[in-house]
C-alpha cells in the first residue's frame, strides 16, 4: 500500500512540475500604431529563425485580415525572404489537421490588430488555440500588435465597460466592477496588457484592471513600442514608453463604488530597460 501511494505522489509529483516549466518560446507584443523596420528586425532576431522555419500570421482579429497580411507581409520580406502564411481561421477549419500541424511547427506566429474579442471568437476551446500554445512551449515566438497584444493575457481587457456601457478608449471613472475582462490566450497567466497606452490615455482603465486583479501585474505599451518577454522578464523595445502597475496598497471601494489605494508600484520604461513581470 505505501508503494502504492508513493507511485501515485510521484505521478501527481511530476505532473505539477512539468505544469511548471517554463516556456522555451518568447512573446513579441507590441502596443500598437506604427511598427518600423528596426522593431520588426527585433522581431525576426528574436525568433532566431533558421533557414526552413517559417513564419504564419493570424489575421482573424482583422475587420480587412487580407489587407493586414499583404502589409505585414510586405514589410517583413523586406527583411527576410522566407515563407510567410496567411492562415485566417475565421474562413477556414480549425480541426484541419495540416494546418494545425504547421501552426504547432512554425517558429514565428504574428497575430494581427483589430478586435481580440473577434480573434478569441475564432480560437477559444479549438485546436488553434492547443497549436499556438505548443509552438509556444517548444521554442516559438509568439507576436502579436494591438488586438493581438490583449490576447496574450489570461484576463483579457475587451474595450468594453460593465456599469458606464457608452464606449470611451480612455474610461473616464475609476469604478469598482465596471471594467470587462475575458478570457484570452493566456499565455501570459497573471500580468494583464492594455494597448495604444500613451497615445489614448488609457491609465484608468489599466488602473481599473490593476484593482480587479491586485495580485497581477498590469502593463501598458504604447505605439510602436513592443515588450520582449522571456520568463518572468520582459526587455522593452521601440520608439515610446511602457508602463507597468502592480501591488497596490490599502485598495478599497467606497460606498458610491469609486475605487481608491494609498499607493501602488509604478514604473515608466524605454527601450533596453527589463521589467519584472508575471508569466
Amino acid at each position: 500500500m505505501k508503494k502504492l501511494f508513493f507511485i501515485v505522489w510521484l505521478a501527481a509529483f511530476s505532473l505539477s512540475v512539468s505544469a511548471q516549466v517554463s516556456p522555451k518560446g518568447d512573446l513579441f507584443i507590441i502596443g500598437g500604431g506604427d511598427r518600423s523596420d528596426a522593431l520588426m528586425k527585433e522581431m525576426l532576431n528574436t525568433a532566431a529563425l533558421k533557414t526552413n522555419d517559417y513564419i504564419i500570421v493570424l489575421p482573424m482579429a482583422s475587420e480587412v485580415p487580407d489587407v493586414g497580411f499583404g502589409a505585414i507581409s510586405t514589410q517583413l520580406k523586406k527583411l527576410d525572404n522566407r515563407t510567410i502564411r496567411n492562415f485566417n481561421f475565421s474562413k477556414h477549419d480549425v480541426n484541419d489537421k495540416k494546418w494545425i500541424d504547421s501552426l504547432t511547427g512554425a517558429k514565428l506566429i504574428y497575430i494581427l490588430g483589430g478586435d481580440q474579442n473577434r480573434f478569441m471568437k475564432s480560437v477559444l476551446n479549438t485546436p488553434v488555440y492547443t497549436a499556438i500554445h505548443k509552438a509556444y512551449q517548444n521554442g516559438a515566438t509568439v507576436a502579436g500588435t494591438s488586438a493581438g497584444a490583449a490576447v496574450m493575457s489570461k484576463y483579457m481587457i475587451t474595450g468594453k465597460q460593465l456599469l458606464d456601457t457608452v464606449y470611451k478608449e480612455t474610461f473616464n471613472k475609476l469604478w469598482d466592477k465596471n471594467i470587462e475582462f475575458a478570457e484570452g490566450m493566456g499565455l501570459l497567466q497573471n500580468t494583464i496588457i492594455d494597448q495604444h497606452f500613451l497615445k489614448r490615455n488609457r491609465y484608468n482603465r489599466l488602473i481599473s484592471a490593476l484593482a480587479a486583479h491586485p495580485d497581477l501585474v498590469c502593463v501598458g505599451i504604447d505605439e510602436s513600442t513592443a515588450i520582449i518577454v522571456h520568463g518572468n522578464k520582459a526587455t522593452v523595445a521601440g520608439e515610446s514608453q511602457v508602463i507597468r502597475l502592480s501591488n497596490p496598497k490599502d485598495l478599497k471601494k467606497t460606498d458610491k463604488g469609486l475605487l481608491k489605494f494609498k499607493q501602488a508600484e509604478f514604473g515608466i520604461f524605454t527601450a533596453g530597460d527589463v521589467i519584472d513581470i508575471k508569466p
